[in-house]
């Protein structure tokens, strides 16, 4: 048997509910390999019923497992984490198969989204809360956190692990019970971690998770019961402001991490060759498909024409191939129609002007394959300087001077991270302080860590995940006045 045979057999391919597996009462649902656009495997399809009944599994679970003590709640997570580690090899494996990206990048996807587990394990002993004097002496006030209640937790496919772990982990720690749902392209990352937590000891009931061909018909009435207390999401603004809506109606605790258009401003004083190696990291982390992955290249007009250069060189260098073949460094991207996206982008800039320094094409046969590609001298109205582009491709344009690459990177209606290269410390701090983000990276273009609180401002969301701060998003203050 294969290597990839072996690790989809060891997948379950059911619904997680109530600590039993369980098949979709009405069939199944196809996951593809985007390398060949061919069906790798079935899983279940959950129907509205089965979704209840995974709501209905967390909320009985909810008032055992809120009291657990934190010790345990954290010892799960760390049993989880090493037991991830252990098993780097084969998750990595089984997510390029139904993702796309190299094995090498889905590795490291794996350790990032381990780090997770650590991190909250550790955090799950230190919720606290205040015991404190009246200002006026006379009484004190005291304060404590506590679980907020089930939670749905919506996950997307471009990092089908790591966003799941960033939510299941605080929520655990917590003392949150939850129902998953995976994006219906990636199932299969989510459905081994729950095995895995599972394994290692987390309850009945505790995780429970959905796979669905219909996201809204699930979703949706798990979102209008008056048992689910918090709603999570992960993906695109559009479909995040309909859920935003959808949850008013219970006043569900919300937190939203939303798109993006990250700019990458190089000022004149950059060095050049540090930033086109950052740019490289920002642009393309999972082949450009993430939401942090840097949209727009601003460069000082004085070294524009040499970062084009240079980072078209590094990327007509990559390897484009199917991610479990030795020395590829892009894989597909998730699907024809996001393909067509990337495509139409790059169309509609030559059309208006822009310049195609490398690459600028999809790549002929099977599975859904585009070229790395940098433009340059990208006219002010292209729309792959407005839209989120969610590919391989990198748009170069110039500016004369501070104010206008300040200008230019908050010119949208999104915030989540932008990137600053400038060897300038005065610079650095005046243009950090201006950007409208709610994340940067600063002379390196990368700035997940799950130590550091994620997230984004404007229609990028709202609330943070990771650091310190993630924890708080499970929880609810309560403040007890008391009289002496």
């Amino acid at each position: 048997m294969s290597s990839e045979a072996s690790v989809l057999d060891a997948v379950p391919k059911q619904l997680l509910i109530g600590g039993k597996w369980v098949d979709g009462q009405e069939g199944t649902l196809s996951v593809e390999d985007p390398a060949t656009g061919e069906t790798i495997c079935e899983v279940a399809d959950a129907t509205p019923d089965q979704a209840t009944a995974a709501l209905t599994a967390a909320a009985e679970a909810q008032a055992e497992w809120r009291h657990a003590a934190p010790r345990d709640r954290g010892e799960v997570l760390r049993a989880a984490w090493a037991r991830v580690t252990e098993r780097a090899d084969e998750l990595a494996l089984l997510m390029t198969l139904e993702m796309g990206k190299s094995v090498a990048e889905s590795k490291a996807e794996i350790t990032y989204a381990s780090e997770f587990l650590r991190w909250y394990a550790e955090e799950a002993v230190r919720i606290d809360g205040r015991y404190a004097t009246a200002p006026n002496g006379q009484g004190r006030l005291l304060t404590m956190k506590q679980p907020v209640g089930p939670c749905v937790l919506i996950t997307p496919w471009n990092f089908p692990m790591a966003m799941g772990t960033r939510k299941i982990g605080p929520a655990i720690a917590a003392g949150c019970t939850m129902v998953v749902k995976p994006a219906k392209q990636t199932p299969l990352s989510m459905l081994a971690l729950a095995k895995i937590l599972q394994e290692e000891g987390l309850p009945d009931g505790v995780l429970n998770v959905i796979t669905s061909s219909s996201s809204g018909s699930v979703v949706g009435p798990l979102i209008n019961d008056p048992r689910t207390r918090k709603l999570s999401f992960t993906g695109s603004t559009e479909v995040g402001r309909k859920l935003i809506e959808q949850s008013a109606e219970q006043v569900l605790k919300v937190s939203m991490e939303l798109g993006g258009n990250a700019p990458f401003l190089v000022f004149d004083d950059a060095d050049v060759d540090d930033a086109v190696e950052g740019a490289m990291v920002a642009k393309m982390r999972n082949i450009g498909e993430a939401c942090t992955a840097a949209n727009r290249f601003h460069v000082a007009d004085a070294v524009a024409e040499e970062f084009a250069e240079k980072l078209a060189a590094k990327m007509g260098a990559l390897k484009v191939g199917r991610g479990t073949e030795d020395g590829v460094d892009v894989g597909p991207l998730i699907d024809e129609s996001q393909r067509e996206i990337v495509e139409g982008l790059v169309s509609d800039a030559t059309e208006k002007g822009a310049k195609v320094v490398v690459g600028g094409s999809r790549v002929d046969g099977a599975g859904y394959f585009f070229e790395p590609t940098v433009l340059s001298d990208v006219p002010g109205d292209a729309k792959l300087l407005k839209d989120e582009i969610f590919g391989p491709v990198a748009p170069v344009k110039g500016f004369a001077d501070e104010d206008e690459a300040i200008a230019a990177a908050n010119d949208t209606e999104y915030g989540l991270v932008a990137y600053v290269y400038t060897r300038d410390i005065k610079r650095a701090l005046r243009v950090c302080e201006k950007l409208e983000t709610g994340m940067i990276g600063l002379n390196q273009g990368m700035v997940s860590n799950p130590a550091a609180p994620f997230g984004g401002v404007k229609q990028s969301g709202f609330g943070r995940e990771g650091g310190y701060e993630g924890i708080e998003e499970y929880l609810e203050t309560k403040y007890v006045a008391v009289n002496l």
